[in-house]
């Protein structure tokens, strides 16, 4: 079935942390019709400090996409994103305490998101998944629990038990309905790439994202990460993270999943296996009796002596696919 491709695809984005941002920095030269659904369960670092504080949403995610789609100078991205590192305020981003400050003028942490993104002119927008104050709490194999997403990685680590699922606090928070709006009415839905349990389930897990997601007629893609997270994906392949997204949000959300493809060099990759990482292992055949198809492109780079996915080469693929694969076929 043909149907006429827009220009600037309708994309609606899925996730949290460094992953989400780095690919926004890519998407955004290919469409100004992008929208960040982003998690707002973290409680770690300067946004939890900001959150227990003042009882706002934590900024920290927001801010990150919020910089990755704006339109400024370098001057003012290193201004948005630099870190106090003494006093009182040592830990925290200028970026944050400006969102904090909206947040109080405005009366409206999503007021304040809008006004911040007026002001860096961003291509596209920034959405906070829900408007409630959620905790997550990571349940684990032996039925223990731990709530907190910044304690759920270094409790697993301190017990080596396998995290079996996560809830939030209170349980299906509702979401925005502009959230839901824009996964409905997307053409391409991107979930990940991000930290499975801490950055892209509680979006999954807010009551309606993932109806959103099965009911749009969107092209679907999973971006797998790279590498898997010490202390919350240990070991897991890549049909691992694609059959912990289904239980969790009790859908088939997606039919396509992007792995890379770029080699880790030898030594890099021992690096890695020393602090627990190893590159997500791809079992071609499991994930194909799961019902997804794998595609595999290299959209990883090596930096120094990190891997991280490569926003540039990360958007073209996607658009490719995009583009490739919506000419001849509607998705649901």
């Amino acid at each position: 079935m043909n149907r006429h491709l827009p220009t600037q695809p309708r994309i609606a984005v899925i996730g949290g942390g460094t992953g989400l941002s780095t690919m926004l920095r890519g998407l955004k030269r290919y469409s100004s019709r992008i929208t960040a659904i982003v998690t707002v369960a973290d409680d770690g670092g300067g946004s939890g400090v900001l959150r227990e504080e003042l009882g706002m949403l934590p900024p920290g995610d927001i801010r990150n996409c919020i910089c990755a789609l704006a339109n400024t100078e370098p001057t003012m991205d290193q201004l948005m994103n630099y870190r106090f590192t003494e006093g009182r305020l040592a830990g925290q981003s200028l970026g944050n305490l400006m969102l904090a400050a909206l947040n109080d003028i405005t009366g409206s942490f999503e007021e304040a998101v809008n006004r911040m993104s007026d002001v860096l002119a961003i291509t596209g927008r920034v959405l906070p998944v829900s408007r409630e104050n959620v905790q997550l709490e990571a349940v684990f194999d032996d039925g223990s629990t731990v709530t907190g997403q910044s304690k759920i990685a270094v409790e697993k680590r301190r017990t080596g038990r396998r995290i079996d699922r996560v809830r939030l606090i209170p349980e299906y928070p509702e979401a925005i309905p502009e959230a839901l709006d824009a996964i409905r009415e997307a053409d391409l839905v991107v979930i990940g790439p991000g930290s499975l349990y801490t950055s892209i389930a509680p979006n999954l897990i807010t009551k309606g994202v993932a109806k959103a997601i099965v009911e749009s007629t969107a092209l679907k893609v999973y971006v797998l990460n790279v590498m898997t997270q010490p202390g919350e994906t240990d070991g897991y392949s890549a049909s691992d993270h694609i059959q912990a997204l289904f239980d969790l949000s009790g859908e088939k959300l997606f039919h396509i999943c992007l792995a890379n493809a770029l080699p880790i060099p030898a030594a890099l990759a021992e690096k890695y296996a020393a602090e627990g990482s190893e590159p997500v292992r791809v079992d071609e055949e499991t994930v194909a009796k799961q019902g997804v198809e794998l595609l595999h492109a290299p959209v990883a780079k090596i930096k120094g002596d990190l891997v991280r996915h490569d926003p540039e080469a990360l958007a073209r693929e996607l658009i490719w696919i995009y583009r490739a694969r919506a000419e001849t076929q509607v998705y649901g």
